[in-house]
């Protein structure tokens, strides 16, 4: 096998791509997209989002310290896109991709009606890093699109069609190969005799 050395660079992939919703009261509510985002704890529920300091919605998540993290489907792409290429100073991006700002129960900042999930969060600590700026905040809750609710009331998350963002690329996730602790689970006996027992 040929392998080449590059210089470090940011080939972790693929990423969730989300939508960050934000707002000041009395202004227009701003979405920005950012793929550099993920958990970092599970008790209490945390997660970061970094973000360049020049970027609209910097000043407002660092200002008010509340943001909303919209997960997002193949139907949301276009908009995904087009929020992480158009500036808020300029358009009024909610009304661009006639999106819904969804009321948020624990926060000011709204959400997206049209995201199957919405995490309210609250920033705890804002981390200089670079050219990003971490702001890693806890979920203070959570809202769930009902119809993906199944008979037995479980969210079936992985139905929603949700999206992953790779080397410049957006991918809905595709097919299960696998489950959580799958590699060591025990296998369920088939109950079928061998020709020694027969």
């Amino acid at each position: 096998m040929s392998k080449q050395h590059w210089k470090p660079g940011n080939m972790l992939y693929p990423v969730p791509a989300v939508m960050v919703s934000c707002g000041r009261v009395g202004e227009t509510p701003n979405i920005i997209t950012t793929a550099w985002c993920g958990t970092t704890c599970s008790s209490p529920a945390m997660l970061y989002v970094s973000i360049r300091p020049e970027r609209y919605s910097y000043n407002i998540i660092k200002e008010t310290g509340e943001f909303v993290v919209n997960l997002v489907t193949k139907d949301l792409i276009y908009a995904t896109d087009y929020c992480g290429v158009k500036s808020g100073r300029d358009v009024d991006k909610f009304k661009e991709m006639n999106l819904t700002p969804l009321e948020s129960l624990y926060i000011d900042a709204p959400g997206i009606d049209e995201s199957p999930v919405n995490l309210e969060c609250r920033v705890k600590q804002i981390i200089p890093l670079g050219s990003h700026d971490m702001f890693l905040a806890e979920v203070a809750g959570v809202t769930v699109d009902e119809k993906y609710m199944n008979e037995n009331g479980k969210f079936e998350l992985n139905k929603t069609g949700l999206t992953a963002y790779s080397h410049g690329e957006y991918f809905e996730l595709g097919k299960k190969v696998g489950s959580f602790g799958y590699s060591v689970r025990k296998k369920k006996k088939t109950g079928k005799k061998t020709k020694k027992q027969s």
